[in-house]
């Protein structure tokens, strides 16, 4: 075990030390973060991929006490080194990936094209060996004995991840914080696109119970009559309903204690990080206007804790980089709470 006494929790992040400046190994961590360089199927905005190491620096300007799990990090917090191999297959795809996309988008005939045909064909196996590589990764944590999380990278990595926590935990649920459904069949031809996450995860994972949507404002009528043709499965928190309900009388303690209620026993949660209010997060890859405060979400994870329900995993993705830092800075804080609401959820 660690030896904390030398070890000074007030003084600013030791570079030299891992995530949050915290001293601990890999082995002797009780959460292990899987940093996720990729963002192949990205449609606008780009950077994703580095967001892990922007978010590890600004990590060392976080404070460890956290009123609500006040000695949580004592426990162990390590971000595994990103895989490099994997960030250039993501950066070589994502070159053919927007050229695809600006071909497509003009209307041109893709079969017509034996390079754009090439292109799909790469594109969609990188995806398959994105998804192996998270299964693959994350089922050995696990075995491990460890509690994961995902730091990304776009929304379509955690697919794997999904499998693995399905055979580790059985039935189980996930909460959603996105301003999108990603419910999508394909997006731009990608089966496995960002905008599809949530899609591949309920055809493909059948221990997925439950999939609850919170902060939803920019999806399309298909997405929209699936979430109506699925109610067994799927619930959704429209960020306009919430607002106008909260505009109407009812208090965010009322809505998310109804949110709570949807969830199973076991939870997942899968934090888009475009969920949250476009100035927190103006880098991300489609900011959309709406959303919520920071402390709105973390209100509603510890309501998910004090329920006696169980946090098995969490994915944190669509973190831009841009000048100042501000998204990895606001990343690093809500990451943070993540893995001390994990420990406390599992002590």
């Amino acid at each position: 075990m660690t030896d904390l006494s030398l070890f000074d929790p007030n003084q600013a992040g030791n570079p030299n030390n891992n995530i949050f400046g915290l001293p601990f190994s890999e082995e002797e961590s009780k959460v292990v973060l899987l940093p996720i360089p990729w963002e192949v199927t990205v449609s606008f905005g780009a950077g994703t991929s580095r967001a892990a190491d922007q978010i590890f620096k600004a990590s060392l300007q976080v404070d460890l006490y956290d009123p609500d799990v006040k000695d949580g990090w004592k426990s162990g917090f390590y971000m595994k080194p990103i895989d490099r191999k994997v960030l250039l297959k993501s950066d070589y795809l994502r070159k053919e990936a927007e050229l695809y996309i600006d071909y497509i988008s003009k209307g041109d005939d893709v079969q017509a094209n034996k390079f754009m045909c090439k292109s799909l064909r790469e594109i969609n196996e990188g995806s398959l060996f994105l998804n192996n590589w998270v299964y693959d990764q994350t089922k050995a944590l696990l075995e491990d004995g460890k509690l994961v999380g995902l730091v990304g990278g776009d929304h379509s990595t955690p697919l794997g991840f999904f499998k693995a926590i399905a055979e580790k935990h059985g039935d189980f649920g996930i909460l959603q914080i996105d301003a999108h459904c990603d419910l999508r069949i394909s997006y731009e031809d990608f089966k496995y696109s960002h905008a599809s996450i949530m899609h591949n995860a309920l055809q493909e994972i059948p221990q997925l119970k439950k999939l609850v949507q919170v902060g939803v404002r920019d999806y399309s009528e298909d997405e929209n009559q699936y979430v109506l043709d699925n109610g067994e499965r799927i619930v959704t928190y429209f960020d306009k309903d919430i607002k106008e309900r909260q505009f109407e009388g009812d208090t965010w303690k009322m809505i998310a204690a109804e949110i709570v209620e949807q969830l199973p026993a076991k939870v997942y949660i899968s934090f888009d990080i475009d969920g949250l209010d476009p100035k927190l997060c103006p880098n991300t890859g489609t900011p959309v206007a709406g959303g919520f405060e920071a402390e709105q979400i973390t209100y509603l994870f510890r309501k998910v804790i004090e329920s006696g329900r169980k946090l098995v995993g969490f994915d944190l993705n669509e973190v831009g980089v841009g000048e100042g830092g501000l998204d990895a800075n606001i990343a690093a804080r809500i990451l943070f709470k993540l893995c001390n609401l994990m420990v406390k959820s599992n002590s």
